[in-house]
């Protein structure tokens, strides 16, 4: 048994890291966070992962990326699109894009206005946390900060088929946009990444180095929590699994979640917190009644239009053979080259509807870029432009498989499931369409692999968009903040876990709305604003 701590943290990705960093430096609080996951990648995993280009070689899951597969969804025709999430110290962070975007002001403005909490959740506090902990190494101005542990830079490389599809994009009225985090999110460009030197800055690099051997934070990796000790109505710390042992944890302050969107709420559940329903279906004695753990999952999905290309304009083959010996002894020696790439570095952000606030993120892929799960014919080089959804409508669920925690939860995405999603998806892929039409992108265009040229009538495009649609990774929601009033509102406006004294949630699963863009720099931004409320 452990004791003394001021605060455990359940969860050391990309939240945790940043909760552990402000406890221990600022306030010189006792903090135990435990992970789930090792501290570091076995094997070769964990020499690539710090390489930019590295992370596509763990999408398919890895010892690093746990893979979820939701139930066969009922609008997509029975396709289960798999969803990996982090299983490692640092979270996303170690392993995703390293796309640092904020998304859209209103985003911000929303939540506070649906919380009607009169800023505390408006775009203009959002502001202060994300500037607060950015090294930004192209801009320092009202909207970027450089004081920060979090670095923040632009792409390491720049393909001809990255340079082209801005140029297109222009070409149809884009205007060229510098900096997607700064006054206004419209328009083309290259993005940002949480990158230093050219390799991953993790929150590992960012928050924990600044606190480790810190002689009042404790981190323990390889640490499973089965469940939240509750004593009446407090929460009083947390019972674990580690290397076979199974211990118990307490804190005088307070235990804050940060487990992820799809454990966040299997947690609870396992504890007796969550749906009456749910629970008794699992024989688990309800203690809190919160009928909104495990509802309201949103995430970005994309649809793609892939075209094959008449040379060799982007990265197609570069991870294969004799390239790939070669771009990685480039790397080594220069740190330059494709794998200073995270191979996704040019986005437009539009409205097919003609509206002034982008509703889609056209990714340029300057290579061929499919689901595994989806067959067609693969070129030798082409270029995908992925139409992801900001703001989905559809709504899904997570729920418990069972009562033993090493099982991962059941995941009912609802892709969608919301036909004005479907609607937009559509329009999505006729606006990419459009953009392959322009010059110079145009030049390098032979033909379009899918959905095909012959693809155009409604019904055609959507059957496409059922057979194609692909997760972005990017699941929030499933604990989400509320007003008093709200029954489905599993926290209040502080993060508090409704009726229950020392228990908070401070990640993904906590927002009510999804914002409108990659979601760990809202993640890092929600976790410090966490910490300011305590």
């Amino acid at each position: 048994m452990s004791t003394g701590f001021d605060y455990i943290i359940v969860g050391g990705g990309s939240a945790g890291c940043v909760a552990a960093w402000r406890l221990v430096k600022e306030r010189q609080a006792k903090v135990l966070l435990l992970e789930r996951g090792p501290a570091r990648a076995s094997g070769f995993s964990r020499f690539l992962l710090p390489m930019p280009a590295a992370w596509m070689k763990g999408i398919g899951g890895s010892d690093s990326v746990e893979l979820h597969v939701p139930v066969p969804q009922k609008h997509l025709n029975g396709r289960s699109p798999k969803i990996g999430q982090a299983n490692i110290l640092g979270g996303g962070t170690s392993v995703n894009a390293m796309v640092y975007t904020r998304g859209q002001a209103e985003d911000y403005d929303n939540w506070d206005r649906f919380l009607g909490t009169k800023g505390k959740w408006s775009y203009a506090e959002m502001l202060k946390h994300f500037r607060s902990m950015e090294y930004n190494h192209d801009f320092n101005n009202e909207y970027h900060g450089v004081g920060g542990p979090l670095h923040v830079s632009g792409t390491g490389a720049r393909c001809q088929a990255t340079e082209d599809y801005i140029l297109a994009a222009q070409g149809l009225g884009i205007p060229f946009n510098p900096d997607f985090n700064g006054k206004s999110q419209g328009g083309v460009g290259t993005m940002q990444y949480t990158t230093r030197a050219r390799r991953r800055w993790n929150g590992v690099d960012a928050f924990l180095s600044q606190i480790k051997g810190d002689k009042n934070f404790t981190l323990e990796t390889d640490a499973l929590v089965t469940s939240l000790i509750v004593e009446g109505k407090a929460c009083k710390g947390v019972t674990y699994q580690w290397h076979g042992q199974t211990r118990t944890a307490y804190c005088n302050q307070e235990v804050l979640i940060a487990a992820g969107c799809y454990n966040t709420p299997k947690l609870l559940m396992l504890s007796g917190i969550g749906p009456e329903s749910e629970l008794k279906s699992h024989g688990i004695q309800t203690k809190f009644n919160l009928p909104g753990v495990g509802e309201n999952l949103q995430d970005h999905h994309e649809v793609p239009v892939v075209s094959a290309t008449n040379g060799h304009f982007g990265y197609d083959g570069e991870d294969k053979g004799l390239r790939a010996i070669r771009n990685g002894l480039q790397y080594l020696l220069f740190k330059t080259g494709p794998v200073t790439s995270v191979g996704v570095e040019a986005c437009a952000y539009i409205d097919p509807d003609g509206g002034k606030r982008p509703t889609i993120k056209m990714y340029c892929v300057p290579s061929v870029y499919l689901d595994a799960d989806v067959a067609g014919p693969k070129p030798k080089d082409g270029v995908t432009l992925n139409a992801c959804l900001l703001r989905p409508k559809s709504r899904g669920t997570v729920k418990l498989r069972s009562t033993d925690p090493h099982d991962k939860p059941v995941v009912d995405n609802n892709y969608l499931g919301d036909p004005d999603d479907l609607r937009l998806e559509i329009e999505g892929l006729k606006f990419a369409r459009e953009i392959l039409k322009q010059k110079p992108l145009a030049d390098r265009i032979t033909y379009e692999v899918l959905p095909g040229k012959d693809v155009t009538s409604k019904a055609d495009l959507a059957e496409h968009c059922r057979r194609t649609v692909k997760t972005n990774w990017h699941p929030v929601g499933t604990a989400r903040m509320g007003k008093a009033n709200d029954k489905m509102a599993v926290l209040d406006t502080d993060l508090k876990v409704r009726g229950i004294t020392g228990l908070r949630v401070i990640d993904a699963s906590a927002m009510p709305f999804i914002p409108s863009g990659n979601t760990n720099a809202p993640v890092l931004a929600l976790a410090s604003r966490a910490i300011s409320l305590l």
